[in-house]
Formats: C-alpha cells, structure tokens, sequence
C-alpha cells in the first residue's frame, strides 16, 4: 500500500507544478523523466499554492489526531480547501497567471445507454477478452486496497462479495456510459482520513455528486486542479507507515524482505508486479518451511514432567540413553528425505557426544509427532527407512502423540504392526518412563547410574 501510495503521490506532481503534458506510465522513473524533461513548464504559482494547501491539511490532520474531539476539522478540511482555493483563484484571477482550473463542467448526469449495448458477434470476442483482463486486474487492485484498509480498522474482507460488488456495479453502470469501476485507492484514501467508517458514505458522496453535477456545475469553474492534487497527497501521506517496516526489520527480516520487494516492485514497476513479487516470495518462503521443517532435540525440564527444546531452556537436561526429537511439521514427500537424513544426523552426533562423555550409551529414540498434523504415503515409508535404520543399531524407536489423522495412516499402511502397538505413546513421559523400564531390565549394568535415570522415570 505504502508503494501505491508514493505512485499516487508522485502523479500529483502534474497538478501542483501545473504541467499540462503528463506521462500515462506509474513508475517511479517515467514519471520523474516527464518531471524534469518539462522544467520549462513549471508554473510556481500552482506549486506555492499546492504546498499551502497541503500544508493546511496536513496541521488539520495533525490537530485531529492529537484531540480526536475535533475529528471534524481533518473530515472539513478538504471540502474548505476547496472553497478557499476556488475563491483565492477567482479573486486574484490567477488562471490568467498559469493555475490550472477545472473549467466549464457540462451540468446533469448520464443518460441511459441501456439501448445501445451491442451484442454483435464480430465486437463480443474482444469485449469478453477485454472484460476479463480488466475485471481481474481491478478485482486485485480492488481486493488489496480493501484489505489495506482493513488491517487498519480491523475489519474483515470478503473476497466473493467484493467480486460481487465490482461486478454488479459495473453492470448498473454499463447502463448510463459510465467508465470501468472499481476501488480506487485514492478516493478510498480520502474517504478513510475524513473518517468514512462504512459504506453509508458512499451513498452520501453520490447524491452529493448528483446534486453538484445537476445544480453546482459553475460554482467549480474556479476551482484550481492543484487543490484537488494537495487533497490527495495529502490523503496517500498518511498511508506510508515506514514505522511498520521498521518494526517488521526488528522482528522478521524475511517479512520485511517481502514488504520491500512489494514495495520497489510497485514504485519501480506497476501494482501488478509488486503483488507478484510480494505473493512469490512469500510462496517461496512456505515452500521452504515444508521442504526444511525444524528437528528440535527435547531434555526434561528439573523436578517436571515437562519436555522441551534444549536450545530454548538451558536448564532443560537430555535423559541419560535416550534421545528425544520433535518434529515440528507435516510429513510430505517435499520433506520426508531431509528429516530422515536430520534423524540419522541427530542419532550420529548424540552417540559421538556419549562416546566422548563416557554417559550411558544410547538405547531408545523417542519422535514427539505433536506438531505432525497429517503424513503423505512418502512420509510413512521415511518412518519404516528410520525404523530398519535404528533396528540395525541395535536401538528401540517410540512415538509420542502422534494425531488422530497420522494414526489412521499408519494404520492402514500396516506400519503400527511392523512397529508394535506398545511403542506408540501418548506423550513424551509416557515414552521416556516406558524406555527407563526396558533399560534397568535389560541392561543390569546400569545400576550405577540407576539414581540419576530414575529421576527421570519417577518425573513421569
């Protein structure tokens, strides 16, 4: 949004420098060379006038922030700018002296087209082309500004009703000549910093353009195109929220990759390649959660049944022969060859860390498949590889809360009956009491350190 509102602003530079040949281009640089390819045309007049307007707005603003009980001067501001400037232009006549104005308007509405649609076979092909591109392009551009806004006033956006809106207004419309509709980020902007809250307004602002374009037509001869420039500037300043990229800098720097990247794509290019390279680096970035999901080594917290992540809590103490892994995503093909290379990793450098310790050497695996919510067919045969592997150890392999959708799985693959029943558990203590118990009747030697694994096993 903070993209699309720099294009907009910079596409007022032709109102308040009062340039009357323009670039049709958005970017950041077609408008700059048509900018300063015309310094010749600059009319100081239009610009000393666009800045004290813009001015104006912005402290009326300001005002209304800091007390919002005068809401009413920020809402009031634009439409006195209006007059101001109107009457500034009639009363020195700076038309005569290079301020743009708007000129003679024609007075009274649209009349019905209704009669004129044509529905000839050689024009529809291209209208149904045209309609299709245009009606994506503006649902999008439509569907993002709508969402921008909505974050701002935590409000929720429904997808399907805005493609319902865009579509049966621009029917009605069809009927009376008018152009292409959809939801314009500038008006939208003006709109929400007079402090528009729903869509009553809109009713508002059209009967109050009808009865301007019936009855007030000459009173807007005078009005200067820079004033109307200043009003949207200032309504895209206050949609530039660098703080938020800053604060998405501090707390995800792949977030604030994505905020830039839609951002110079939008200011350098156009919205539609801003959002690609928003919605692609973000796809991008799920791709990679799921194709490299996190293994995390567990150690019971002291004097709890509590098992967590030996990174996060120091204090958390691996159980001496056992090594317990979580797994903190969904098994899918896409992953399931990295976690079994992560798990013989894991297994490879707890037993150098054992050998190096001289601790009780490693007996039980235990997987936590707490975060697992679904496993593909590819995912269940990582787990038998992983089995086959650990049997050739000479270990055991548990799991721990695995979800009722894995179960059902692993069920019906016949993986349970080539694991055993009695190795699935439902939580971590579960499994690591059940291993506690195979060592001491299996190994006798482990005697000596029988104090320090039964505080593990009396925790649970």
């Amino acid at each position: 949004m903070g993209g699309a509102a720099t294009v907009v602003c910079l596409q007022q530079l032709k109102g308040i420098l009062g340039l009357k040949h323009f670039t049709h281009e958005t970017d950041v640089i077609s408008v700059l060379r048509s900018v300063f390819s015309q310094t010749h045309q600059w009319r100081w007049e239009s610009a000393v006038l666009g800045c004290v307007f813009l001015f104006y707005l912005l402290i009326s603003r300001f005002f209304s922030k800091k007390k919002p009980n005068l809401f009413w001067v920020s809402a009031m501001a634009p439409l006195t700018s209006v007059i101001l400037a109107s009457l500034v232009v009639y009363l020195t006549h700076a038309e005569d002296h290079g301020v743009q104005v708007i000129g003679e308007l024609k007075k009274g509405i649209n009349p019905a087209s209704i009669m004129d649609l044509n529905f000839d076979s050689r024009y529809l092909p291209t209208a149904i082309k045209t309609g299709i591109v245009t009606g994506v392009i503006a649902l999008a551009e439509g569907i993002a500004v709508g969402r921008s806004f909505a974050m701002f006033k935590n409000y929720h956006i429904d997808g399907n009703k805005e493609m319902i809106a865009f579509g049966m207004m621009n029917i009605a419309g069809s009927c009376t000549y008018c152009y292409l509709t959809a939801g314009p980020f500038s008006r939208s902007a003006v709109n929400f910093n007079a402090g528009c809250k729903t869509a009553v307004s809109n009713i508002v602002m059209a009967i109050a353009v009808m009865i301007t374009l019936l009855f007030l037509t000459p009173l807007f001869h005078y009005t200067p195109l820079v004033v109307l420039s200043s009003i949207i500037v200032a309504a895209m300043l206050g949609l530039i929220d660098y703080e938020e990229a800053i604060h998405l800098w501090h707390v995800d720097k792949f977030d604030f990759l994505v905020c830039m990247s839609a951002y110079i794509g939008v200011v350098f290019a156009n919205i539609e390649i801003g959002l690609v390279m928003a919605i692609g680096l973000s796809v991008v970035r799920v791709l990679l959660f799921v194709a490299r999901p996190k293994t995390l080594v567990l150690g019971n917290i002291p004097d709890s049944k509590v098992y967590r992540n030996v990174d996060q809590y120091q204090n958390a103490q691996s159980v001496p022969g056992i090594l317990i892994l979580e797994i903190d995503a969904p098994i899918y093909f896409a992953n399931s060859n990295y976690l079994r290379e992560r798990i013989s990793r894991w297994i490879d450098d707890e037993e150098d860390r054992i050998k190096s310790t001289a601790e009780i050497e490693l007996q039980c695996i235990i997987l936590d498949m707490s975060a697992v919510g679904n496993i593909d067919t590819s995912g269940i045969s990582m787990l038998d590889e992983v089995k086959k592997t650990v049997d050739r150890r000479g270990l055991k392999l548990g799991l721990a809360n695995p979800g009722g959708e894995v179960m059902k799985k692993l069920n019906k693959s016949k993986f349970l009956e080539t694991m055993g029943e009695e190795w699935i558990f439902l939580t971590v203590g579960e499994a690591v009491g059940a291993c506690n118990y195979m060592l001491h009747t299996t190994n006798p030697k482990l005697d000596s350190n029988s104090d320090l694994s039964l505080k593990y096993s009396h925790n649970v």
